[in-house]
């Protein structure tokens, strides 16, 4: 029931993202200063230690912790249900609002009665406007121009850039048709009138179906720019999934179905089918051009220098035996792909010397191969070695030419150091590059930049000439302490600051760690302390082989293992799941849950780092919190750890 004293009910609802909830529940805080209301946090059975983290440091905060994840529509209701709030605010728990965004908000609903919803200007994390801002409806004609690019390529056309309304100004207030879910502003009279979140929608859609139903209930949906948000977690990052692509287009049916007349409902359903496989098929081929492009290219120049190698031998009546061409060849530049690739040739930042190491050791397999066969196949020993040679110039000529060509993902110097400025006081300045030394970041140069109290707003955090130093230090990334900046001065700057390789970071009071999104391609970056050594490329592929191997030893000993085990079926079922890739001989510790989901994310294990310390507690040594030992395992992997944790603990491989 509305409470008339109460301006703002504010919802968030949450899963796994306790770092991004507390930022956002300190700037939804503040924000709530400058009005009347209440913030409920609605937990989707987070396994992270979001509730204790919310119950302990914003304990004004009304907490609904679900048992299991209900969903997004379903969780949002539980607090809509009960918020008393004259207006009611969905926000996602990835987004940063100004000091006055509330205030700014209410007053704009106030002054307009015809008001049943009301977006923002968002922003990502790297301070570009996010045209999921404000949207058109996704009719069938809008939804086929989405689509199929027509929109992204007449962006400012009424007729085809309908889905972002790319023709209106994200500078200038405009009626909209549908609103954002990372920030929807409803008013609880037209709640009442039209319904909450329809809960049939689990994820994805609910907020396009409620936007429509509060312009089909009488009231007009606003985009109102006055104020803006940061929002990580933008459409962008989400395109390349192709699990995305299916949830988020058959919410699109969902929707035409409920909607729409049946024969237009029958036409939006083709529509998206089509864009399914369209789109899915789109995803497909860019994760192949991204991760297998590449290699299928360098085997395809590798076999064809080796085929014109022995082309040329022939002209000099060099006989090679009849099955060469066939199956030596590409066995040849399979075995120099792939000794190239498991020494880490294929990893970001490029390094000449492991291609060159690669494929001496592919060259050392071939000739051992070779020393096994038939002397009738061993036609020439000199070829090989010659073929090494052209291997190594392929990789050094084709990796220079991208260098040159492509550029930073194939820069043959590494990454760079970068240079950062903190804004900041001195003391909250000194803390934050304390944190940043702890990271696994290279340092060229930190830079404090002081900030300086404006006196006629009575506001701290108006940067002292930070563009000019940005361009004049080249400065490759900006920390903000939101301690001593406003959030409406980080989002100013962030959006007003020229250069578009220039990240951002925020500093939290009190926390032990940055964050912010340095790329479109992620949902959000953290600097903590470096615990991210077990998922390096060469330890997740070192891993994953030891994984693989032990598996097939463990199948082919199965005979005689399994009698050494009680449960016999639990036994069998890890080993194919080993070979598989759906587990790892080793994982974190379960028993740990609040600490797990901070950690890098691998593999479920059928044993963890807490076995080996069971065994080291019997002969008397101190045990270590579990959540520690998760932590060390994570930062000090090495392969040798496994190996270690397996020998200790074989007979616990039928959990």
């Amino acid at each position: 029931m509305e409470d008339p004293s109460l301006d703002i009910s504010v919802v968030i609802v949450n899963y796994n993202v306790e770092y991004f909830l507390e930022q956002c529940l300190n700037s939804a805080f503040k924000s709530l200063e400058k009005v009347s209301g209440e913030i409920f946090v609605v937990d989707n059975n987070s396994i992270d230690g979001s509730v204790e983290m919310v119950r302990k440091k914003f304990p004004a905060a009304k907490v609904i912790a679900n048992k299991d994840n209900v969903g997004f529509s379903k969780a949002n209701n539980q607090a809509m249900r009960i918020a008393k709030g004259k207006y009611v605010l969905l926000l996602n728990p990835d987004t940063v609002v100004e000091e006055d965004t509330f205030e700014k908000c209410v007053n704009f609903m106030d002054a307009h009665p015809d008001a049943g919803g009301l977006g923002v200007r968002m922003i990502d994390g790297k301070g570009k406007f996010l045209p999921e801002s404000k949207r058109g409806l996704p009719t069938p004609a809008v939804a086929f121009y989405k689509i199929f690019g027509i929109s992204k390529l007449f962006p400012k056309s009424k007729k085809f850039g309908q889905y972002h309304l790319g023709y209106l100004d994200e500078f200038e207030t405009n009626e909209v048709e549908i609103l954002s879910g990372a920030f929807m502003l409803m008013s609880n009279e037209a709640l009442q009138k039209v319904g909450l979140l329809d809960e049939t929608f689990f994820m994805y859609g609910e907020d396009i179906d409620l936007s429509y139903r509060i312009i089909q209930g009488g009231f007009k949906n606003y985009y109102f720019p006055e104020t803006q948000i940061i929002h990580y977690k933008g459409e962008s990052t989400k395109k390349s999934s192709i699990n995305y692509v299916f949830v988020f287009y058959r919410a699109m049916v969902i929707f035409a179905e409920k909607h729409f007349s049946q024969k237009n409902a029958k036409v939006f359903s083709f529509l998206i089918n089509l864009a399914i496989y369209f789109r899915a098929g789109l995803a497909l081929t860019s994760r192949f051009i991204k991760h297998a492009f590449l290699p299928v290219t360098d085997l395809t120049f590798i076999i064809t220098g080796l085929v014109l190698l022995t082309n040329y031998w022939s002209k000099a009546n060099i006989e090679f035996p009849s099955g060469v061409l066939k199956y030596a060849l590409p066995a040849y530049g399979i075995t120099w792909l792939l000794s190239n690739f498991f020494q880490g040739g294929y990893d970001k930042p490029i390094k000449l010397k492991k291609f060159f190491s690669g494929s001496l050791i592919g060259t050392a397999v071939i000739l051992m191969v070779y020393a096994l066969l038939p002397k009738d196949y061993q036609f020439s020993r000199l070829y090989i070695l010659i073929g090494t040679l052209w291997v190594m110039f392929y990789y050094l000529l084709s990796r220079v030419f991208l260098h040159f060509a492509v550029g930073k993902s194939f820069d043959l110097f590494g990454n760079k150091n970068k240079k950062f400025a903190i804004v900041g006081s001195p003391k909250e300045s000194e803390r934050v590059a304390n944190i940043l030394a702890q990271t696994n970041q290279k340092i060229d140069k930190v830079l404090f930049v002081g900030t300086q109290e404006h006196k006629e707003a009575g506001q701290v955090g108006v940067v002292s000439q930070l563009d000019q130093i940005v361009h004049i230090e080249k400065v490759d990334e900006i920390i903000f302490c939101a301690k001593d900046n406003t959030a409406e001065s980080i989002i100013g700057w962030m959006s007003a600051i020229d250069g578009t390789d220039l990240d951002f970071k925020i500093a939290q009071p009190d926390s032990m760690y940055l964050i912010g999104s340095n790329s479109v391609d992620t949902s959000g970056d953290l600097y903590v302390m470096d615990i991210n050594a077990i998922v390096s490329n060469k330890n997740k592929r070192n891993k994953r082989i030891f994984d693989f191997t032990g598996g097939c030893i463990l199948l082919v000993l199965s005979p005689l293992l399994i009698w050494f085990y009680s449960k016999k079926s639990n036994f069998i079922s890890n080993v194919f799941s080993l070979i598989v890739g759906v587990k790892s001989f080793v994982g974190y510790s379960s028993s740990a849950k609040e600490t797990n989901s901070s950690l890098p994310k691998i593999k479920h294990g059928i044993l963890s780092p807490e076995d080996a310390q069971n065994v080291n507690s019997k002969t008397g040594s101190v045990n270590i919190p579990v959540f520690k030992l998760n932590l060390i395992y994570a930062r000090d992997y090495t392969l040798t750890k496994d190996i270690k944790i397996l020998l200790n603990s074989w007979r616990q491989l039928d959990r």
